[in-house]
């Protein structure tokens, strides 16, 4: 019954099914905020989990991290963690999607982590929400924030001196109004020390899992990961988007090259052999795909294989020769020129500064706190 409740009100995150509808705290949670841990990494306590509501946060950076948790403490059959919804008065709580939920005052104790939604930047940032997140981050060892969160965490001082990361769309403001917190843009989730963040919406669940795979192991994420039916886990330094997700053509014409060429990155593609997967004539796909995406088919290209190079030399130990031709750059020099335009760097640098933060990340994910 409790998980039912929790599956409709993720329904009504797209605006379809639950309107100004009435949901429970203790039956959203479906725990006591009684027990109180502030060692997340001894598995035989109980772990509070506090998240922290205001009007316009949205639905599914609740439902997402809430069902996560949950589902963690079906798989191990025993309570790992207590959630509690909690907002500055209590009561009701309307959230972006117009759903309705009923939360505990942020007087109801202190949580083992705190976690900040995102939503309305604007609302969330009034003075007395910022006093309430300042208040409950005092008691509470690890403190997380989904999307737009982050705000509200640099507002109340937490992320100074901090790396973080937001949505994509919101990096640009967030460096602007906090200079003082350091801002990885292209990040799924960053872990600095005690503090998480996490990127927009759905990251909230690669946030989750990342948390229980620090608290409870691999084994036990990787189970929650196949109960939500998700990838475990996207890594925390992932690109928050792709090439093809950034180009964006409106036509399936396009969109069929562009596809076509992701998978042939290894062999000559040339703008017929684009032009005929897209089929229109060479000219015809030339103009259309400028159009579409804003670049020439050469520079898209270019852009993919740059992307694919990355990839594999984050991933594994092959020599800068053998990924160059693997991916189509039959010059490892024409790779060097590609990788300095798109990333400033050559791409030893670019493989050195990533293992490096993907050592940093998997320190920071593995510290007791």
């Amino acid at each position: 019954m409790l998980r039912s409740l929790r599956r409709v009100a993720f329904a009504g995150s797209m605006g379809r099914f639950l309107r100004s509808s009435d949901i429970g705290a203790a039956d959203i949670a479906g725990n006591d905020p009684g027990a109180k841990d502030n060692d997340p990494s001894k598995s035989a306590m109980t772990h509070s989990i506090g998240f922290f509501l205001y009007p316009g946060f949205q639905l599914l950076d609740l439902a997402g991290p809430l069902d996560a948790f949950q589902a963690a403490n079906d798989a191990a059959g025993r309570t790992l963690y207590r959630t509690i919804v909690l907002s500055r008065q209590g009561g009701q709580v309307l959230g972006s999607a117009g759903v309705v939920i009923a939360t505990t005052s942020d007087e109801a104790g202190s949580y083992g982590t705190l976690m900040v939604l995102g939503g309305d930047v604007a609302r969330m940032l009034c003075p007395e929400e910022v006093a309430a997140v300042r208040h409950l981050a005092a008691g509470a060892p690890r403190l997380a924030s989904v999307c737009t969160g982050a705000f509200l965490l640099a507002e109340a001082g937490l992320l100074d001196g901090r790396r973080a990361t937001t949505h994509w769309s919101c990096v640009r403001a967030l460096r602007q109004r906090f200079p003082s917190v350091i801002v990885e843009a292209d990040r799924i989730f960053v872990a600095d020390g005690p503090v998480w963040t996490s990127a927009g919406i759905t990251a909230g669940i690669d946030l989750a899992l990342a948390l229980i795979e620090t608290d409870h192991g691999v084994d036990l994420a990787r189970a929650v990961a196949r109960e939500l039916v998700v990838y475990h886990r996207r890594p925390g330094g992932q690109s928050q988007f792709s090439t093809m997700s950034d180009l964006e053509p409106s036509s399936d014409r396009m969109r069929l090259a562009l596809t076509f060429a992701r998978e042939h990155l290894a062999e000559p593609l040339t703008i017929e052999r684009l032009a005929e997967a897209a089929r229109l004539s060479p000219r015809q796909f030339g103009r259309a795909f400028l159009k579409e995406t804003g670049e020439t088919p050469a520079k898209a290209v270019e852009r993919l294989r740059v992307e694919a190079a990355r990839l594999r030399l984050q991933g594994g130990a092959e020599p800068i020769e053998f990924v160059a031709r693997a991916v189509g750059f039959n010059d490892p020099e024409r790779m060097r020129r590609a990788f300095v335009k798109r990333y400033g760097q050559p791409p030893q640098a670019v493989r050195r500064v990533d293992r490096l933060r993907s050592k940093g990340s998997d320190t920071d994910e593995k510290e007791q706190i």
